[in-house]
């Protein structure tokens, strides 16, 4: 183990120690850590002005390879709540952030959900795909679950979060439903989702789209010319117009399949660049999660279409 990483968990067990419950003066605000940009935008959707909310994962931040800093450390102990994603999304933190669980209120969003609506990867893994905001309707269970802990936490004001849900809740009942009629506008032989990493599984599943991903559904996954060659093939037999690059990846796996293509005469570009593991930046059109649901759409729509 590195000398930082050492360092860190030196860190660590001293906070939990001093990790003790806390409790909340009747007006004060509730301090809630979450991990991805997109949880982090559904509890500012569900608390408003009612807490002070940060995400530890910024814009272009890849969470399967992320690793906790001591600053994260510091915040997470600061919490009165801590979201996080589960299903292993969060790779190396998850062990930090189920040490939290033991001393605080902290929950994995997939908690929430039916275990029987998670996608397993075909390459017969075990693991659930943990990309579940993917599909809105299954993201809308999750953001349900986040607003039931919540008012537990602060049952005060649970009048006002349940309020805050429904309004959010509506917003995403109307985002699903336009993404289905988007990618279904796209003629069935042309759709085909093919990105770095398969993080658009339920994606697919969702709106009736084929997916496919160079990577696994972790970016820790290796991928070798084997899996560019397969990739190659599939493209080109299926006449295949455009592949996607994700913010969260290096570009260069799909520039070598797009490199494979035109050396076999198949015309093929990059359709463009996709929010995957982490949405854009704040103020951007993809800056929240329903703006980069949207980008995504039309950016797939656009080139594919």
């Amino acid at each position: 183990m590195r000398v930082t990483n050492w360092l860190i968990v030196g860190l660590l067990t001293l906070l939990m120690a001093a990790c003790g419950t806390t409790e909340k003066q009747k007006g004060e605000k509730l301090t809630i850590i979450t991990t991805t940009g997109m949880i982090e935008d559904a509890v500012k959707n569900i608390t408003g002005e009612l807490a002070d909310v940060e995400g530890l994962m910024g814009p272009g931040v890849d969470p399967h390879l992320y690793k906790a800093t001591p600053s994260d450390l510091q915040k997470l102990r600061g919490a009165d709540i801590v979201f996080y994603n589960g299903l292993h999304l969060e790779g190396s933190m998850t062990d930090v952030l189920e040490k939290f669980a033991r001393k605080k209120a902290v929950f994995p969003l997939s908690d929430g959900l039916d275990e029987k609506k998670l996608r397993t990867p075909e390459d017969g893994s075990t693991v659930h795909d943990p990309h579940i905001w993917f599909d809105v309707e299954l993201w809308s269970q999750a953001v349900s679950y986040a607003a039931e802990k919540i008012a537990a936490q602060d049952p005060d004001n649970a009048t006002v979060y349940k309020t805050n849900a429904e309004k959010y809740l509506q917003q995403l009942h109307e985002l699903n439903n336009w993404t289905r009629t988007q990618i279904q506008s796209i003629p069935s032989q042309s759709r085909v989702l093919i990105t770095a990493h398969d993080a658009f599984g339920y994606f697919g599943s969702a709106y009736d789209i084929e997916v496919k991903g160079l990577q696994g559904i972790s970016t820790v996954a290796e991928f070798g010319l084997k899996d560019i060659s397969g990739l190659v093939n599939f493209i080109v037999s299926h006449k295949i117009k455009a592949v996607f690059v994700e913010t969260s990846v290096p570009h260069k796996s799909l520039e070598a399949v797009v490199s494979g293509c035109h050396e076999k005469q198949h015309n093929i570009s990059i359709g463009g660049t996709l929010y995957s593991d982490a949405m854009g930046a704040l103020g951007s059109e993809a800056g929240t999660y329903i703006g980069m649901v949207k980008s995504n759409v039309n950016t797939i729509v656009s080139a594919l279409k």
